[in-house]
């Protein structure tokens, strides 16, 4: 199991990384994260919904991603609740406080999901979450040691030495956490070194010597770690990319932004320059497309964007002749209205759209969950993606569709005078010819370099990079 001193130490490309070197060696290797907290989140196979980082892992170890990979996922809807997600579907909305309510009853899905997934492997590469040395948050904790406790599953710690402190970091958790906790730690990695490591072997020698767990690694940077999708929105911070002479794509940060993955493709091209536009900024007047993206709270983040004075940035932007694309949650904004009667995303209530799409939305509980392909109109671009999304949306324009899906069913809503439009999957642009298109029509073209493409090389790049760095043999004969 890998744990860490704290959020976004790099746990999740780390076990990334080690899934694919093992499954290089011909194991039969699962990922798994007991409990997540993210809302970007990938579709699986079996027709759930799992954390993007579980899903990325899955195609590290080269197999399709399963409900069983993280089967607690949590989908924060305001500062203090979250929905719920059990082996991949929503049973509830909670709050924090009363979220440890639950967690006796969750560590029985917990367990059958790591059961399933022992079964079927050779090893199983956990993931923590957070810091495991939260001890507030140890009684009933399922995230860390709770579950490494339960199945005698040895721990590595990951420190990020780029952010400072790393050997208090190290050093500290072990001072804090209970004994018999510290006794499932085995050793330690030292993630994102840059420069000499002889510079730090003493400080390798002094952890090791305070805390009695082995010394596993010192991790250099890994530089093609941006060309991996992101975990959370911790991987929006500083990710904007103003490149010389492409065109913008604005894309609006909402406060509770879902699926930001979807811009990984744009911002991988040296062509367009994807503007992040945090609050209390403009939608900047050169954007050529502004994107709305998806949102877990499509209310609320619809009423973020008019109290960010957004709503009038947009209309300008249309005016200019400027080109909108909402996606799923961002779709629904651009409608004439939202109603929520069922109180889904908080009290029941309808609400005025953008008004820059002829359609109306109605949330409903069921939530489509599905791999699609298909087809845009009315250029036959093929594309392939995901559906994941309450809500249903009808109007005159959805009588012009965006895209045709493969079971004949349409998507989307496109203006009369074609410069707005929205659709319900996600991943559009991961598909390099569907790219090609958009990128087209905001006059400039793609570099052509397929985008799973390289994601597969960054994958087969970090596994070099951590056998390279980690002794993985050590790591192999841990594991029981």
């Amino acid at each position: 199991m890998i744990q860490g001193t704290g959020s976004d130490v790099g746990k999740s490309l780390i076990v990334a990384g080690l899934a694919r070197a093992f499954t290089e060696r011909g194991l039969a290797v699962r990922p798994f994260k007991p409990q997540n907290m993210s809302n970007n989140a990938a579709v699986t196979a079996d027709g759930g919904e799992i954390g993007r980082a579980q899903a990325l892992q899955a195609r590290a170890a080269r197999v399709a991603p399963s409900v069983h990979m993280n089967p607690v996922l949590l989908k924060p809807q305001s500062e203090v609740g979250s929905q719920v997600v059990v082996q991949g579907r929503m049973v509830a909305t909670v709050k924090a406080r009363d979220y440890q309510a639950w967690k006796p009853r969750l560590m029985a899905a917990v367990l059958d999901s790591f059961s399933h997934l022992a079964e079927e492997a050779d090893l199983v590469l956990v993931e923590g979450a957070g810091s495991a040395s939260e001890i507030n948050l140890r009684v009933g904790d399922i995230a860390n040691m709770g579950f490494a406790r339960a199945t005698d599953t040895p721990v590595v710690l990951v420190g990020d030495i780029d952010r400072g402190g790393v050997i208090a970091s190290l050093v500290g958790t072990k001072a804090v956490i209970d004994p018999d906790d510290a006794a499932m730690v085995a050793g330690f990695l030292v993630n994102r070194f840059r420069g000499d490591p002889s510079l730090f072997a003493d400080g390798m020698r002094l952890i090791a010597e305070r805390t009695g767990w082995a010394a596993l690694g010192l991790v250099p940077h890994f530089p093609d770690a941006a060309r991996l999708p992101a975990e959370d929105a911790l991987g929006l911070a500083g990710s904007d990319s103003r490149k010389p002479g492409s065109v913008t794509v604005a894309v609006p940060v909402l406060p509770r932004i879902a699926n930001f993955d979807d811009l990984d493709p744009l911002r991988a091209e040296p062509n367009v320059s994807v503007v992040l536009v945090r609050p209390g900024t403009p939608i900047p007047a050169e954007a050529a497309l502004v994107l709305l993206p998806g949102s877990k709270t499509t209310i609320d983040d619809l009423e973020a964007f008019r109290r960010e004075g957004w709503d009038v940035d947009l209309r300008a932007h249309v005016r200019r002749g400027g080109r909108v694309l909402g996606l799923c949650g961002g779709y629904q904004m651009l409608g004439n209205s939202l109603a929520d009667p069922h109180g889904i995303e908080g009290a029941p209530r309808t609400v005025p759209g953008l008004g820059l799409l002829a359609v109306d939305t109605v949330m409903t509980p069921e939530k489509r969950l599905a791999a699609v392909t298909g087809t845009s109109l009315p250029d036959g671009v093929p594309f392939a993606g995901y559906e994941m999304h309450i809500g249903a949306t009808e109007g005159p324009d959805a009588d012009r569709p965006l895209l045709r899906l493969a079971d004949g069913r349409p998507d989307g809503a496109v203006s009369a005078d074609g410069r707005v439009a929205g659709t319900y999957v996600h991943g559009l642009f991961a598909d390099d010819a569907q790219r090609a298109a958009w990128l087209a029509r905001l006059g400039t073209a793609s570099a052509g370099a397929g985008y799973e493409a390289g994601v597969e090389a960054a994958l087969d790049g970090l596994a070099r990079h951590i056998a390279a760095h980690v002794d993985c043999d050590r790591l192999l004969a841990l594991a029981r």
